[in-house]
């Protein structure tokens, strides 16, 4: 209870005034009431399965309108006898910003588990990373606009990336275990992509990623992006340190605009 309530004392008392320094910025790649949902296969075999949501509701933090984004991931099957994934993000993004003002990430990956809460302060440029777990806290001096882990994904999403040029790189400043990390996402071109769910015109990325945590090289990871203004992901395909990983769009709801393919029958 008390998390609960500091949550909401940090929120409402955070000046109103201050968020007439953020930027404005326009966005038509989603909107409230937004599903996307994986099955991701390692190897052969359907091991987990992910979910991205954008809450219908509406929060209004400190008079600003935000946008509040979950994303869970659950293992399947004989996964959960040897490494049970039981995932969920939580950001509340501004929805005039693109900027998070609270990011709540709870981990239970095997005998791993992680309990933390974000605040930012967008306009003072401060952070607060709030660890349930120990009951600890640590403050710290935020880069302008930086993103949390979550909030990533979907201001990726906003970016110009249909005039992209083969090779050329995007970088959002990001906020992962109490570091700022410059994301880098390099366009590697356009491709079909055929899945379970259909054929699709992609965009082709590869992010840049901490090499030696979880993966083996930088670039072992790559997305395809829908090619049209809903730039939704339809595959996620990465080599771990033991063996590869891969993540398709299954369903979806409430898209902005119909995907640039063909959906089977």
């Amino acid at each position: 209870m008390k998390h609960f309530l500091g949550f909401f004392v940090l929120i409402f008392f955070v000046p109103v005034t201050l968020a007439q320094e953020l930027r404005a910025l326009k966005q038509e790649a989603f909107k409230r009431g937004e599903v996307l949902r994986y099955t991701a296969s390692y190897g052969l075999v359907d091991a987990a399965r992910a979910e991205l949501r954008i809450i219908s509701e509406n929060r209004v933090l400190s008079g600003r309108s935000t946008y509040h984004m979950v994303g869970t991931g659950k293992s399947l099957g004989a996964f959960n006898w040897f490494f049970k994934v039981d995932d969920r993000y939580e950001t509340y993004m501004d929805e005039s910003a693109l900027v998070p003002w609270v990011f709540l990430r709870r981990v239970h990956e095997g005998g791993f588990i992680l309990k933390r809460n974000i605040y930012f302060n967008q306009s003072k440029k401060t952070l607060r990373v709030k660890n349930l777990k120990d009951s600890t806290d640590r403050d710290f001096v935020a880069e302008p606009n930086v993103q949390d882990l979550l909030s990533t994904f979907y201001f990726a999403r906003t970016l110009d990336l249909q005039h992209a040029t083969e090779g050329q790189e995007f970088t959002i400043t990001t906020f992962f275990d109490n570091e700022h990390y410059p994301m880098k996402i390099r366009f590697l071109g356009r491709e079909r992509v055929k899945t379970r769910l259909g054929t699709f015109n992609c965009l082709k990325f590869s992010p840049l990623l901490q090499e030696g945590r979880v993966f083996k090289e930088k670039e072992d990871m790559t997305i395809w992006l829908s090619d049209d203004q809903n730039k939704v992901p339809i595959r996620l395909q990465s080599n771990l340190l033991i063996g590869s990983i891969k993540l398709d769009l299954e369903s979806y709801e409430s898209l902005m605009v119909p995907l640039n393919g063909t959906l089977k029958k």
